[in-house]
C-alpha cells in the first residue's frame, strides 16, 4: 500500500464512492497494484463496479464527489475511476463513465487493465477481481498491445513538437519497453522494471537516466538546446523500437489510426 495521505484518500473514496452510486467493488491497479507507485508522480488508478449503468443523476453525483475530493485532498489530484457496470463486465469493447484528468469521460477498461487485475488487483472493496471478472480471451492481451503501438505509438514519432515535452519522452519509451516486454514473454512489468529493460533494447542512456531521475528523484529543468536533441533521440529510438517489436511478434506496422492518449 502507498503512504499515509494515499491510504486516506483511498478511504475517504471508497467510503464516500459507496454512498452516491451503488457499489459492488473497488479495485486499485497500475502502480498502486504492482508496487511501483510513487506519491506525486503516479496515477490513482482505481475501477469501482457498480450493480447497473449510471444515470445523469449518478453522475452528477460522482462530477462533485471528485472535485470535492481534489480540493480537499491534494492526493487525489491524480485519482482515476472507471464505473465497470456488473453486466457489461465480460464486454471488452464497453465504454465505461470515468473520472479522468478533471472530467467525467466514458472510454473502456482495456485488456492491460484487465490483466493487471487478474493478476493482482489490489482489493479495496468487495468481491476481488478474480471472483468478477472473467479472463481473456486468448491472444486478446497481445493484440491490444500491437493495436496500441501501431494505432496510436507509431504515428505520435511522425510528430516531432510532441517530444520536446517530458511526458512523451517518458511514456513512449516506457511503453516500448513494457509492450517488447509483454509481445516476448506474455507477461506485464511495471515502469521501474521497463527502465531496467530500455538500455538492452539500444535506447539512448542519458535518456534514460533523465527518465529515471524524474520518476525517482527531482531533477532540475533542462535547457532548449539539451530537450531539442533529447526530443530528437527519444523519437528514433520510440519509432525504430516499435517497427522492431511488431515485426518480432509477427505483425507488420499497420495503417495507423490513433489509441489512448499519455
Amino acid at each position: 500500500m502507498a503512504g499515509t495521505d494515499t491510504d486516506a484518500v483511498l478511504k475517504r473514496f471508497v467510503s464516500e464512492a459507496r454512498s452516491v452510486v451503488p457499489v459492488v467493488a473497488v479495485w486499485a491497479h497500475g502502480s498502486l497494484a504492482l508496487g511501483d507507485f510513487r506519491p506525486k508522480r503516479s496515477d490513482l488508478d482505481l475501477i469501482a463496479v457498480v450493480e447497473g449503468p449510471l444515470n445523469a443523476e449518478h453522475k452528477e453525483r460522482l462530477t462533485d464527489l471528485h472535485r470535492r475530493l481534489v480540493e480537499e485532498e491534494p492526493a487525489a489530484d491524480t485519482l482515476h475511476c472507471s464505473y465497470m457496470a456488473g453486466a457489461a463486465l465480460s464486454d471488452a469493447g464497453a465504454a465505461h463513465v470515468t473520472w479522468a484528468h478533471g472530467m467525467l469521460l466514458e472510454r473502456p477498461v482495456t485488456p492491460v487493465t484487465r490483466r493487471e487485475l487478474l493478476d493482482g488487483g489490489l482489493t479495496l472493496h468487495g468481491p476481488p477481481p478474480e471472483e468478477l471478472l472473467p479472463p481473456l480471451a486468448p491472444g486478446e492481451l497481445e493484440e491490444f498491445v500491437r493495436r496500441d503501438l501501431a494505432e496510436f505509438w507509431l504515428p505520435a514519432t511522425a510528430r516531432p513538437w510532441l517530444w520536446l515535452r517530458d511526458v512523451w519522452v517518458d511514456l513512449g519509451l516506457l511503453v516500448l519497453a513494457r509492450a517488447t516486454v509483454t509481445l516476448r514473454d506474455g507477461r506485464l512489468i511495471t515502469k521501474g522494471e521497463a527502465l531496467t529493460e530500455l538500455p538492452a533494447l539500444g535506447a539512448p542512456a542519458d535518456v534514460v537516466r533523465d527518465i529515471r531521475e524524474r520518476r525517482y528523484a527531482d531533477p532540475g529543468p533542462i535547457g532548449p538546446l539539451r530537450r531539442v536533441r533529447r526530443a530528437m533521440r527519444a523519437r528514433a529510438f520510440v519509432r525504430l523500437g516499435i517497427k522492431r517489436t511488431l515485426a518480432a511478434s509477427g505483425n507488420p506496422q499497420g495503417p495507423p489510426t490513433g489509441m489512448d492518449e499519455p
